[in-house]
């Protein structure tokens, strides 16, 4: 049996090691506000449910490794005392990396996600739409529990009021496991679900930023054709094609399939669930997809 102590390996490798051993994690989808209300959305693995009466969750923003820096998130409970999780199910998963990602202090992760904001009853940051399960939250107490870098912070988080989306109940009234369909954390990029394919992959953004789903033409994202997790992977590229590359994609298009010969032809639409059915392979490269949303664009200006 191979024995390890703290500190015999780099603290990245032994956070790792804890992320792959303590796994499925669920996933909190928290978000908040600044002191001056400006909102903030992020996702934790290091995340559950720790009492019932009181109704006490707990999450964990940890220090950085890299940096020893914190996220927005601990600033903002800090602050305001207050919070929402929401809870985190395969149509949104994409769009949870994708709030992942380490954008500067000020820009909206509700906006760079393509979540839909809405306002809470009792708590000042706002819900997920999205999302089926939506809890709001008063701060209780948040506990440091070191000062380098990999360091938690315990945030202590009480229950003050559930929103719960019938569409995932049963006939008894309880959440139906199959229809919620959670997501949680394992190591890496590895993540696993309640129904069908047991694991999958989701790229992990850590240092680099994707465009996010602001930078989708408003006609494709507005056409219903895409779906979050679509949205979510063409927001996570993280530099858009040139018009030149845009051109020599669609005419090799022309060249090497028959069936895209008056591509020039198709409607927006037509074009749009292209750009889609380039997206349903899960190994295939959301760019191609931007190609065609983006020579759709061209098209219609």
């Amino acid at each position: 049996m191979l024995k390890i102590k703290p500190g015999d390996i780099p603290v990245p490798k032994f956070q790792g090691l804890l992320q792959h051993a303590v796994a499925p994690r669920p996933i909190a989808l928290a978000s908040t506000v600044d002191a001056n209300g400006n909102p903030n959305l992020s996702p934790f693995s290091f995340f559950n449910v720790f009492s019932a009466n009181p109704p006490i969750l707990v999450f964990s923003p940890a220090r950085r490794v890299r940096n020893n820096t914190t996220k927005d998130t601990l600033e903002n409970v800090l602050a305001t005392k207050e919070v929402v999780i929401n809870v985190v199910t395969y149509p949104m998963v994409y769009q949870t990396s994708l709030a992942s990602s380490e954008y500067p202090t000020g820009v909206n992760e509700f906006v760079k996600s393509g979540f839909t904001p809405i306002e809470s009853e009792l708590v000042k940051p706002f819900r997920v739409k999205e999302s089926p399960v939506q809890f709001e939250c008063r701060v209780n107490d948040v506990i440091a529990l070191g000062s380098q870098g990999g360091a938690g912070h315990l945030v202590i988080c009480e229950v003050l009021l559930v929103h719960v989306s019938p569409d995932i109940l049963n006939a008894e009234g309880m959440i139906d496991q199959h229809k919620i369909d959670l997501v949680a954390r394992l190591g890496k990029n590895w993540y696993s679900r309640n129904s069908g394919s047991a694991l999958f992959e989701v790229d992990k953004p850590l240092e680099k930023l994707g465009v996010g789903v602001d930078a989708i033409p408003a006609e494709a994202k507005e056409s219903g054709i895409f779906s979050g997790n679509d949205l979510g992977r063409l927001g996570n590229v993280e530099k858009l094609p040139e018009k030149e590359e845009v051109n020599v994609f669609i005419e090799q298009l022309k060249k090497d399939n028959p069936m895209y010969a008056n591509i020039e032809q198709w409607s927006k639409a037509k074009l749009f669930q292209l750009a889609k059915d380039f997206l349903q392979d899960q190994d295939g490269d959301p760019m191609e997809s931007w190609m065609i949303l983006l020579y759709a664009a061209e098209k219609a200006s």
